[in-house]
C-alpha cells in the first residue's frame, strides 16, 4: 500500500477499527485515492494484454479480499462501521471479513445496539455493489443467520458455484 501520515503503511479501513478523526478526512481522501492509483497500475503492469485495469483485480487482491474490498468501499464513499478500545461497535457503517472460501470477502452493515443498523441493510448494502463493481468485485446478497444480510464479494467472473 502506500505511506499515510506520518510514514506509516496506509490501510483500508474494514469496519473493525476506531473511527477516523473528522479532521483527517482531507487526508484519508488523498491516502485512498493514492492507493487506488496504486493499485490501478499494478494491475496495469501485470494484467493480461488489454484487459480492462478497472475490471480485473490483481493476484495481490485475489490474495488478500478484505484489504482490496475495503479500499474499493472506501474509494467508493461508503462510511466504514468502528468500534472503540474495547472492540464495542461504536459506528454504522460497512464491515469486511473474510468469507469462507479462499479468495472471497463479506460485507455486513453493522451498528451498535439500536442504532437501526439491521433495518437499513439492505439499502446501504446495494449501495456497495455499484462500488465494488467499478474496481472489478462481484457481490451477491445473501441472508444469513437471524435473518441478518451480507454480501459475498469475489473477483468479477470468479465465482465458483456451491
Amino acid at each position: 500500500m502506500t505511506a499515510g501520515p506520518g510514514g506509516g503503511t496506509f490501510e483500508a479501513a474494514t469496519g473493525d477499527g476506531p473511527p477516523l478523526p473528522p479532521a483527517d478526512a482531507e487526508q484519508r481522501s488523498r491516502e485512498i485515492r493514492a492507493a487506488v492509483d496504486g493499485l490501478l497500475q499494478i494491475r496495469r503492469l501485470t494484467a493480461d494484454q488489454g484487459a480492462d485495469p478497472r475490471t480485473v483485480p490483481a493476484d495481490w487482491e485475489r490474495r488478500q479480499p478484505v484489504r482490496a474490498v475495503a479500499l474499493a468501499l472506501e474509494f467508493g464513499g461508503l462510511v466504514p462501521s468502528s468500534v472503540d478500545a474495547s472492540g464495542a461497535r461504536i459506528a454504522t457503517g460497512y464491515r469486511v471479513r473474510a468469507g469462507d472460501r479462499p479468495g472471497t470477502a463479506v460485507v455486513e452493515w453493522l451498528g451498535p445496539s439500536g442504532s437501526g443498523a439491521a433495518r437499513d441493510e439492505a439499502e446501504a448494502l446495494g449501495a456497495c455493489v455499484p462500488a465494488l463493481a467499478r474496481l472489478g468485485w462481484e457481490a451477491l446478497l445473501y441472508k444469513g443467520p437471524r435473518g441478518r444480510r451480507f454480501l459475498e464479494v469475489e473477483p468479477l467472473g470468479g465465482r465458483t458455484r456451491r
